[in-house]
């Protein structure tokens, strides 16, 4: 089993929201669908814009915790990294 960190958005250089999961496309749908009540679904935070696969769920959680405490300038340096485009990367999962 794979666990993942990840960052969602409501558009390029838009809202960000780290987040962990043990399934990576559910969670991306749930975003998408608005099944997960507060910031994400307040901020329309719909597209996958980031994730970095883990073998353990406390190297995932560290990772999460880490990032949730880094400057914005840092993540989006982090996302551009992996998806200079800005492209919705659960399109690709699915």
């Amino acid at each position: 089993m794979a666990f993942y960190v990840y960052i969602m958005t409501n558009k390029p250089g838009g809202v960000l929201y780290t987040g962990m999961t043990d399934d990576i496309n559910r969670r991306a749908w749930e975003h998408r669908e608005h099944l997960i009540k507060g910031f994400t679904s307040k901020y329309n935070c719909e597209m996958l814009a980031w994730y970095e696969p883990h073998e353990t769920r406390k190297s995932a959680f560290d990772r999460e915790r880490r990032i949730k405490a880094w400057k914005r300038d840092w993540k989006i340096r982090l996302i551009e990294d992996m998806n200079p485009d800005w492209r919705d990367l659960a399109d690709a999962l699915i």
